[in-house]
Formats: C-alpha cells, sequence, structure tokens
C-alpha cells in the first residue's frame, strides 16, 4: 500500500502544468478505452448489417466527403494555439474574439460549400466515382448527401472540444466523441435488430449521432465552464481572422496532406484493388491503430502546454517532457510489434471468415503506424510552436512523390503497394522533424527552422 501511495502520490507532483496534462491523461485514456472498445465492436456489426463491399463503399465515400475538411482553412487548430495563448496571458477578451470570429468564419464557409454540394450532387456519378454496382446510384446520392451534410454540422460544433483542448483539458474531447460513438452504436445495433440492411440506414445513424452529441455540449459548455467565451456578434472581429488564418493557412496546408495521404488511401485502393480490399485495409488499421490512439491521447495535452510553456519560454520543461515522450514512443514500437504478430488470432476471433485479411498488409501498415509513433512527439511539439514552414516544405515535396508512387506501387501490388507508398514517403519527416524540435528547444534555431 505505501508502495502504491508512493507512485501516485509522485505521478501528481511536479510542474502545474505537468501535473494538468497527467490527469487529462488518465481521464482520457478511461475515455478513449470505452471509445476503441465500441470502434471494434463496430466492425462485426456492421458486417453483420451490410456485407463486405456495403461496408466498403460507405468507408470509401466517408473518406471522399472528409477531403471537405479542408474548407475550414486550418482555422480550427489555429484558434487552438491563439487561444491557449492569449488565456496564458489572462486576456479572457481576446479568447473572445478569437472563438467569436472562428465560429463566424466558418459558418459562412460552410453554409456556401454545402449550397454547391446541394447543387452538384444530382449531377455525379456515385458508382462510377466508387467504383460499385452493388448500390443503385439513387441511393448512393442520398447517402452522398446525408453523410456531406452532417458531417458540414459535425465540422462546426466540434469546435467547442478544439476549445477544451487548447485549455488543456481533452478528455472533454474524448468525452464527446466516446457519446457520439455509443450513441450510434445503440441505434445500428437496435436498427440490426428490426431493419434490413440499408446503406441510407446506417450512414443517417452514424451521421446524425455524433452531431447531436456535439450541439447539446456546445450548449451545455457555453453555459457554464465556457460562458466567458461564449461567441457574440459583438465580438466577431474579421482583423483577427488574419491573424488565426496566418498560422491557421499552415495547418490548413497541412490538413490537406493529411487528406490526400490518408483519405485518398480508401480511394486508391478502391481504384486499383476492389471495395471488399477497402474493407481490410481499414479493418487491419482499426485494430493496429489502437496502439497509436493510446500514445495520441498521453501526446493531446502536450499540444497546449507546449503552446503555454513556449509562450513563458520554459525550455527546461520542454527538454524534459520530450525526452519522456521519446522513451513512451519505444514502448508504443515494441506494442504495435506485439499486435503484428497476435494479427491473425485475433482476426479470426473478430471478425471471423467474413472477410481474408494478408499478413502482409497488416504488417506495412505496422511499418507505417511506427513511422508515426517515432514522429508523434516531434510533430506535436511543431504544432505546439507553431512553427510549421518548414513542415510546409517537406510536405509539399512529400505531395509530389506520393501520388506517381502510389498509382505505380497501387497498380502492381494493390493495396500494400499503397501503403508502401505512404511509408515511403514519410522518411523525409524522419529527418527534418527531429531536427527543427531539437534547434527549437535548444534556441539554435535560425530562418525557416523557426518560421
Amino acid at each position: 500500500m505505501n508502495f502504491i501511495n508512493t507512485i501516485i502520490t509522485n505521478f501528481f507532483t511536479g510542474h502545474s502544468r505537468t501535473v494538468k496534462a497527467k490527469k487529462q491523461i488518465i481521464y482520457s485514456f478511461i475515455l478513449k478505452g470505452f471509445s476503441i472498445v465500441i470502434g471494434l465492436a463496430f466492425v462485426p456489426l456492421i458486417l453483420n448489417y451490410l456485407d463486405a463491399e456495403r461496408y466498403g463503399i460507405w468507408l470509401t465515400l466517408s473518406s471522399i466527403i472528409g477531403w471537405f475538411s479542408f474548407f475550414d482553412f486550418g482555422l480550427g487548430n489555429g484558434l487552438r494555439n491563439r487561444f491557449a495563448e492569449a488565456i496564458a496571458n489572462n486576456d479572457h477578451e481576446l479568447a473572445r474574439t478569437y472563438v467569436s470570429t472562428t465560429y463566424a468564419v466558418l459558418s459562412a464557409t460552410f453554409i456556401v460549400v454545402l449550397i454547391i454540394f446541394y447543387i452538384v450532387n444530382p449531377f455525379l456519378n456515385w458508382q462510377t466515382i466508387l467504383n460499385t454496382h452493388a448500390v443503385g446510384s439513387k441511393e448512393l446520392k442520398i447517402v452522398a448527401l446525408m453523410i456531406f451534410t452532417f458531417f458540414i454540422l459535425q465540422f462546426l460544433f466540434k469546435l467547442i472540444g478544439t476549445i477544451a483542448m487548447a485549455d488543456q483539458r481533452p478528455a472533454v474531447n474524448s468525452s464527446l466523441t466516446l457519446l457520439g460513438n455509443l450513441t450510434a452504436f445503440i441505434i445500428i445495433f437496435i436498427f440490426t435488430k428490426t431493419t434490413k440492411g440499408s446503406l441510407i440506414i446506417l450512414s443517417t445513424a452514424l451521421s446524425v449521432a455524433p452531431v447531436l452529441v456535439l450541439v447539446l455540449a456546445t450548449y451545455f459548455f457555453f453555459h457554464t465552464d465556457y460562458k466567458k467565451y461564449i461567441p457574440s456578434y459583438k465580438y466577431i472581429d474579421l482583423t483577427k481572422s488574419k491573424d488565426l488564418l496566418g498560422l491557421g493557412f499552415k495547418f490548413f496546408y497541412v490538413q490537406v496532406a493529411a487528406i490526400i495521404f490518408f483519405s485518398t488511401t480508401n480511394f486508391l485502393i478502391a481504384q486499383f484493388a476492389n471495395q471488399e480490399s477497402v474493407a481490410a485495409y481499414n479493418i487491419a488499421f482499426k485494430y493496429l491503430f489502437t496502439v497509436n490512439m493510446l500514445y495520441f491521447i498521453v501526446l493531446t495535452p502536450f499540444w497546449s502546454a507546449v503552446t503555454d510553456a513556449y509562450s513563458k519560454n520554459d525550455y527546461s520543461w520542454l527538454k524534459n517532457s520530450l525526452r519522456k515522450l521519446i522513451m513512451i514512443s519505444g514502448i508504443m514500437v515494441i506494442g504495435l510489434v506485439i499486435l503484428l504478430l497476435l494479427s491473425p488470432y485475433i482476426y479470426k476471433i473478430w471478425i471471423g471468415d467474413k472477410l481474408s485479411i494478408p499478413f502482409s498488409l497488416s504488417l506495412i501498415i505496422t511499418l507505417y503506424l511506427i513511422f508515426q509513433v517515432v514522429l508523434a512527439p516531434f510533430t506535436n511539439f511543431i504544432n505546439g510552436f507553431g512553427k510549421l514552414k518548414l513542415g510546409i516544405y517537406t510536405i509539399t515535396l512529400q505531395l509530389i512523390i506520393f501520388l506517381p508512387v502510389a498509382i505505380l506501387l497501387g497498380h502492381k501490388f494493390g493495396a500494400f503497394g499503397i501503403v508502401l507508398s505512404m511509408v515511403f514517403v514519410h522518411l523525409i519527416s524522419l529527418i527534418v522533424e527531429p531536427l527543427q524540435v531539437y534547434k527549437l528547444i535548444n534556441q539554435k534555431a535560425y530562418g525557416i527552422w523557426n518560421k
């Protein structure tokens, strides 16, 4: 008992910034643990409700619509850093101005985007886009409209989670994700017992549930914890949008690259293989990504904590935190290898004989996720610093290389080749990002390294 008390006491001692981060990590671990269980349970539930091809269609369509997230121009992440800086300096009026301006700009932007999509959607041939004839064109148009509408609403209302993360409370954001997923799971479970498999019903449940939770959470938090930051037209200052967009545009560029790297993967696999391969890739990725998800729980509080520390020139805390995070990265790599070795047995228990997942596909996904784990602390620190210009140049080079390599390898090796192309292009980041962080925390960053 004394030993346990000593561990607990040591865990909750240290710099107030670190203690706050540790508490949020514990809360997030609990919440994310439930989210992981629900996410894993979703797969057999949906496969029993739909066949593998229709599941692949939904995944691909969701990924394509996810491309439209770049229309926020990085304002969400810009808000996260600027809001954190404002409250670190006790300038609550400025923080409210940033919040009000972000909501105003995003609302106007998304209304325009939504109107354009409603006009264009009837003319899109989704069967050709998705490379499938298993579902009728009319049904695909309805599904696309449903997913896109609520995707836009979700993107706007999830700003409350961004504000909580800027306040170094990522557990709040995790709880909203959990509640959204749990609500959707319950609805889908009921539908599996009462209706026949329907892509429209599935897309409705998975799209509406998270938005409903976020709308209620937005109302709750802006009338309680964040009442002094509640958006108001009186605090809309479009001159501040330049400040948000200046930093936000850099995040925007990074987001576009992420969309191309991740969302395009499903589309490319559908084109060079088939929808069953899309389902296999996503199931394997979901399983193996569990380790990365757990690590991101640890990392999430550090983004805004790094912003706070950097604003106060607390380089000692930055160095100490980075050193510990790198050690945790090593543990996570071991975890990924263990999951890979267990994957054939886990797949058999998890999804049975409904879908075959090649070990080679799991292997290349594991290698890619190892790259993510190694880079994660450095990426997190760079985001917290807001020093993204070098990253923009790096990502530009990666984008130039990625598409032709993905097409070449996709033609030859299918899903394996497309993931292999992602591994190849991220070798550049393994060199650039650690070097930039080293320069920044040792105050040796000049020129492009400090922009």
